[in-house]
């Protein structure tokens, strides 16, 4: 049966909205729906605590042993904080500009908004190209980030091929991403993708538990100002995931109540990030330093291989998530994007993940590159240019009367944040980009180096006559078998230092 649909603009306050109500629905339609079409609240919920924390679960152990206890737990909690506020103000712009555009009865139903198209509805085209060449660059190299871990993770179940050859299996994979049409397509995998997270935190946390501290373990962090500052830029990374925010708020039927939503989601992702990061930390200690995902450490499990496996699904959900809007910019400047036939908007998609694959090929660092990214790009896409568009965009007393959207009171109204708003431009400008720009791109720049570029396998285990012989153990409880069943010190063939792991590259 075919489904009739019928269009109602809705006012509610300020709100222009465009709701879409089914009169007559097949079964296939309702587990559509079910399914695929995703646009409520929960959804966004789903999609942001999800898409907030992927990779980057393994590699925060590696920053704890870069900055140390205390301040990983600190910059956790600070950059949280930090990355719900500029959520929040994303949001507000972009309710603003949406409301604006449909008072003017523009019709966004065959089109996605995105960041850049904000900007430049409210504060003109310098502002569009600025946010245009920030987050595509950010979602580009966010995009290798997860073709790298993915070489990673999978290294750990199956060494029978070397890292590089994983990104070029993965990189296909991930290529199949250009058949999702958009965020109201992702409910089941944002689901999954929290799932699949949960479980991993939860395992990172009672192995290490479980496994104990290793022999002589040293907790020495922090130590030198290019790993400190390194460390809290990935963190600003980890809280810095809405450069999908303006398109996971477009998939709502009902954007306004995305103000809070983020906020749920970070609170959910500390659950997960906390406890798991510490664990591993306190467990293997400065080891971290040299092995920046927390799987290298671990010793081979039935619930290790698991939780590679489930990171490895979501991953692939997460590089959706940060191609999708790739997708579009690429769909807007070809003139494909509002093409109703699905198979020829994914051929168009397809150069977008060549790039991406070869930079994935030519920079295989875990961790660093994190990093960098947080640095560079995720402090200007995500902290500082929203701060600095929601000044602007209300700096007239005409705007302000007349925003959607007024400053709650709890945060001081107008003055309050405009004052939050400096603060988080000042902090991010000098201590993400300035101190942590440095400190990452030395390190970087230290691993090409060490490794060189298109490196076969980086951080890969020592050969067999470069590794110490396993000492003898006693077999251990049954749980503990499944969680972590060698308990030595370290698994030997991860027993070597950072300055031996060319050795091992052909």
């Amino acid at each position: 049966m075919a489904t009739e649909k019928v269009v109602e603009t809705v006012i509610v306050g300020n709100y222009v909205e465009m709701e879409t109500e089914g009169k007559a629905e097949s079964a296939k339609t309702r587990l559509s729906k079910f399914l695929w079409d995703g646009g409520s609240a929960y959804d966004a919920w789903f999609s942001c605590a999800s898409n907030q924390v992927a990779q980057v679960l393994l590699t925060l152990p590696y920053s704890f042993s870069q900055l140390g206890m205390l301040s990983g737990i600190l910059f956790q909690l600070f950059y949280g904080l930090l990355g719900s506020y500029t959520a929040y103000l994303i949001s507000i712009l972009y309710i603003e500009f949406r409301t604006r555009k449909e008072r003017e009865k523009v019709d966004f139903r065959n089109h996605v908004i995105q960041w850049f198209e904000v900007l430049d509805g409210l504060l003109g085209k310098h502002w569009r190209n600025v946010g245009l060449a920030f987050n595509c660059t950010f979602l580009l190299f966010g995009s290798v980030i997860q073709l790298i871990a993915c070489a990673s993770n999978i290294y750990y179940i199956n060494d029978h091929l070397d890292k590089r050859t994983w990104t070029y299996i993965f990189g296909a994979c991930c290529a199949t991403t250009v058949f999702i049409p958009s965020f109201h397509n992702y409910r089941i995998w944002s689901f999954l993708g929290l799932v699949m997270t949960t479980y991993t935190s939860w395992y990172l946390t009672i192995a290490s538990v479980l496994h104990g501290q290793v022999e002589g373990v040293k907790h020495s962090g922090p130590t030198k100002l290019v790993l400190y500052f390194t460390g809290a830029t990935n963190i600003l990374y980890t809280f810095g995931g809405h450069a999908v925010t303006v398109e996971i708020m477009h998939a709502m039927w009902k954007p306004q109540k995305f103000k809070a939503i983020y906020l749920f989601a970070t609170l959910y992702v500390l659950t997960l990030t906390l406890p798991s990061a510490s664990a591993v930390y306190w467990a293997f200690g400065d080891l971290l330093l040299n092995h920046s995902n927390a799987f290298a450490l671990l010793p081979d499990s039935p619930a290790r291989n698991m939780a590679v496996i489930l990171m490895l699904i979501h991953q692939f959900i997460t590089f959706g998530f940060a191609c999708t809007p790739l997708y579009f910019v690429w769909e807007k400047a070809i003139g494909m994007h509002e093409c109703k036939s699905l198979c020829k908007r994914a051929a168009a998609r397809l150069p977008v993940v060549i790039p991406i694959w070869f930079l994935a090929i030519i920079f295989p660092f875990f961790g660093p590159i994190n990093s960098t990214v947080g640095s560079l790009l995720v402090s200007f896409t995500v902290y500082i240019i929203p701060s600095l568009a929601y000044i602007f965009t209300f700096r007239s007393a005409t705007a302000r009367e007349n925003a959607v959207e007024q400053p709650p009171k709890f945060l001081g109204r107008w003055v309050g944040v405009y004052m939050i708003n400096v603060f988080i431009v000042v902090w991010v400008f000098v201590v993400g980009f300035g101190f942590g720009g440095w400190a990452s791109v030395t390190n970087f720049v230290r691993q090409i180096d060490t490794f060189g570029l298109f490196t076969k396998c980086y951080q890969c285990p020592l050969p067999p006559f470069l590794t110490p012989p396993k000492p003898p153990t006693s077999t251990p409880p049954h749980f503990y078998n499944f969680i972590a069943p060698s308990p030595s010190p370290l698994p030997s063939h991860h027993n070597h230092t950072h300055g031996l792991h060319h050795l091992h590259h052909p």
